[in-house]
């Protein structure tokens, strides 16, 4: 089996570690994956007690072993959902979790290292770090990428202005609020925020905002449910900034809901196939999924993760903070 090129909206982890699974539509990619990881999505598809994170872990379909490729122990190409692939113009985002950064079992050197990271970033302090993120200028016709050196220069105070950035609010001019916000370092890309592409307006970007927090509220309690250590995963949030397909999604979505809430099909099981090919490319408006799970353990007995929930708590505050700044802005 080989892969694909190297995917184009990759905003945080190691560069080179995911491709598009070759002879696929786009919809899948892999992932070269530590035993660790490959093992705990495994026991997510097949531990009942995991049961409360599989609908915010992107879809596993197993393991493959790339031409070319040495066996070593347990290392293996994981085959995942690509997250991006029901996006138009994705707007991504990866957040780092977590007031600990180090595996259990990392040796001294390295939980030295990493205490240090955590305490020169915001990682310490409030849980989360931006890692990196890219928002998409429609009238550039490409992404704005965000390197991970922006989210270790911030300080707590800083991160409401990194989520409105990845969060731009377009206004009746077209031009993002975000460009009335004080410049970044100069290892930002300079155009971010000042862009008349970048950005939804407010009667979109609101409800995703409203939704998204929804789901963070949602993950937190199912977090708070598992016995697991999650050192150095990541949350990762999608949105669509092309303002119609977005538009569209929203409607979707809505109709999903209402459909939830109303009907109890019998036949449901009988038209789950066709439902999922259909659905494969039909606008979504946002999507957020917890990634990256190399230093994930399943400790039972032992409790939730605190220093998770404390990362999702202040990610839900942050969303808070912007949501009312858009209310503002109808």
């Amino acid at each position: 089996m080989t892969s694909a090129p190297i995917i184009a909206n990759q905003v945080g982890g190691h560069a080179g570690l995911l491709s598009h699974l070759e002879d696929s539509d786009g919809s899948l990619l892999t992932k070269f994956a530590l035993a660790k990881e490959v093992a705990f999505y495994e026991a997510v598809a097949s531990d009942d007690a995991l049961e409360p994170l599989r609908p915010f872990v992107p879809q596993f379909y197993g393991t493959l072993k790339l031409e070319g490729q040495v066996d070593t122990a347990g290392d293996r190409f994981i085959v995942l959902e690509d997250l991006t692939y029901r996006f138009d113009r994705p707007n991504v985002l990866d957040i780092k979790l977590g007031t600990v950064l180090h595996d259990l079992d990392a040796p001294p050197e390295k939980r030295a290292r990493m205490e240090q990271v955590a305490r020169a970033t915001t990682s310490r302090e409030t849980g989360v770090r931006l890692t990196g993120f890219q928002v998409f200028d429609l009238a550039a016709g490409k992404p704005l990428a965000v390197t991970k050196e922006y989210g270790k220069s911030l300080v707590p105070a800083d991160l409401p202005r990194g989520i409105a950035r990845f969060f731009p609010l377009a206004t009746s001019t077209g031009l993002s609020a975000s460009a009335l916000m004080p410049p970044e370092p100069p290892h930002t890309v300079a155009s971010l925020g000042t862009t008349t592409g970048t950005g939804l307006p407010a009667d979109i970007l609101l409800p995703i905002l409203q939704n998204l927090r929804e789901d963070v509220e949602a993950l937190r309690e199912r977090v708070a449910q598992v016995h697991v250590r999650m050192r150095s995963a990541s949350l990762l949030v999608i949105y669509e900034a092309d303002w119609e397909r977005a538009r569209e999604g929203l409607r979707l979505l809505e109709e999903a809901v209402q459909k939830c809430e109303q009907e109890q099909d019998d036949n449901e099981d009988e038209d789950e196939e066709d439902e999922d090919e259909e659905e494969q490319r039909t606008p979504i408006p946002y999507t957020v999924k917890l990634i990256d799970f190399a230093h994930t353990t399943v400790v039972p007995g032992q409790g939730p993760d605190e220093s998770v929930l404390k990362g999702l708590d202040t990610f839900m505050t942050l969303l808070d903070g912007r949501i009312e700044e858009v209310q503002k802005q109808l």
